[in-house]
């Protein structure tokens, strides 16, 4: 599988409003898989691939199926720089503050990438007492240190993006990495075209690389009331909590168990006729498959099936252990499977 792929497209950053980036990256990579590709107004990278054959029922259009791969990771932007150059942020997307003591950072400014340090304000370790060690503080109390003192107001401006800085590393069968939720969208948006290879086709197409995910599903809704898909797929990651200290009920998937079909989460419940077409597919495929339900969150897939007039729709995912982290890991089988799940919908649709 082509892991050179996925670790460039985590390692790029791209926060909500920011993901030019990973676009460019992206558009790269796609010649010659689509029709058409265009970027709308909200930043999203719309592709267009024509069905490769006549439609079953003659006479009638092509379905059309929308994949929505969301760009962005979650990250921060620029609030205010002191006089003394600590750079304070705001939060775009959801942080559990815990995970962001002491974390390299990178912040992108129009000059270029500059790499600094995330610690809270307050005191260190030597000097704190019991109870003051015990605190939590909030993600806005976090400052950014760039080493550059007063010369920081010169070099970074309000509104510039911060994202965590970690390279993708491969552990046994996994990938580990920061932004996995949801390079490996994108990372599937293109493989799983790739996958479909020639194949003579009946449904037109559709995949969205959206923007601005992880503060409300912006990209998505504005892509899918433009194409306006018979049928949503959203292409995410979901947990993989099949680690110590959660119970069994609360696990959402088991790495390795294959891709995950999921039904329900906070934003949408998917349609059961889809979600029993694609599982017979994987039965008869023999590709591992899971069927997952997420108890709050949402995804691209939601918006999808409430655009315009709204579409059938249901997510393709992958379990994800310590998301929204430097440390996400998923199984490699499982990427392949939801690949190949994909693909496999594709030629019969």
């Amino acid at each position: 599988m082509n892991i050179d792929l996925l670790r460039r497209l985590c390692e790029t950053p791209g926060v909500p409003g920011h993901e030019h980036r990973v676009r460019d990256l992206i558009r790269s990579e796609i010649e010659g898989l689509f029709d058409e590709v265009s970027i709308d107004p909200m930043g999203s990278l719309l592709c267009r691939r024509a069905p490769r054959k006549e439609p079953k029922k003659k006479g009638t259009a092509p379905k059309k199926v929308m994949l929505l791969c969301h760009m962005d990771e979650i990250g921060f932007l620029v609030s205010h720089i002191t006089d003394k150059g600590f750079v304070y942020v705001q939060p775009v997307g959801g942080f559990d503050p815990r995970n962001l003591f002491s974390r390299r950072v990178l912040v992108s400014t129009d000059a270029g990438d500059l790499k600094g340090v995330m610690n809270p304000g307050g005191k260190p370790v030597h000097i704190s007492t019991p109870e003051e060690r015990k605190k939590v503080p909030e993600v806005t109390e976090f400052v950014v240190d760039l080493g550059f003192g007063e010369a920081t107001r010169d070099k970074v401006k309000i509104g510039d993006m911060v994202t965590l800085d970690e390279p993708l590393i491969e552990i046994g069968d996994k990938v580990v990495s920061k932004a996995l939720d949801n390079r490996i969208a994108c990372w599937l948006g293109i493989e799983s075209i790739r996958a479909l290879g020639k194949a003579k086709h009946a449904c037109e197409i559709h995949v969205a690389f959206t923007s601005q995910e992880e503060v409300g599903l912006r990209g998505a809704r504005t892509a899918a009331y433009a194409i306006k898909p018979d049928i949503g797929l959203g292409i995410d990651t979901t947990l993989a909590c099949d680690t110590p200290g959660v119970p069994d009920q609360d696990r959402t998937t088991v790495q390795s168990a294959g891709f995950g079909l999921h039904v329900k989460d906070s934003s949408f419940i998917a349609d059961r006729a889809l979600v029993a077409e694609i599982e017979a597919i994987a039965q008869e495929e023999k590709i591992p498959y899971q069927r997952t339900m997420l108890l709050a969150g949402g995804q691209d897939g939601a918006a999808a099936q409430q655009a315009a007039a709204g579409a059938r729709a249901v997510g393709i995912v992958v379990g994800t252990r310590y998301i929204h982290t430097v440390t996400e890991m998923i199984h490699k089988s499982d990427l392949e499977a939801a690949r190949d799940i994909i693909a496999a919908y594709l030629k019969r649709a």
